[in-house]
């Protein structure tokens, strides 16, 4: 597995550079993340959606759909895909430390 260097803290990653174990995320890896899926800031939306996904996570240990996403963060796929241009399964799970879904997110 290829190992990444975000911000002095050594990660390994899979080959589309998504966290293999998401308990070593932390909000500056997440910023640092973020910088290589051109989002320069992370507003409180972004946020909203990076720490549902998380704790989706964490709780079923898979990725919500994107149906169930847009539901309870209350966001329209349009606007999730303005806050994260390359999508919510590449740019919003990856951002979030989640592993690479499966399915759609």
């Amino acid at each position: 597995m290829p190992i990444v260097n975000l911000k002095g803290i050594e990660i390994d990653v899979d080959e589309d550079g998504f966290i293999q174990d998401p308990s070593c995320w932390n909000e500056e890896i997440a910023r640092a993340i973020a910088e290589t899926e051109d989002v320069h800031e992370l507003t409180e939306d972004h946020w909203k959606v990076i720490n549902y996904l998380r704790e989706y996570y964490q709780q079923y240990g898979i990725a919500p759909m994107i149906r169930k996403l847009c539901k309870e963060t209350g966001f329209q796929l349009k606007y999730i895909y303005e806050l994260f241009p390359s999508g919510p399964a590449k740019g919003a799970c990856k951002i979030a430390g989640l592993p690479k879904p499966t399915g759609c997110v």
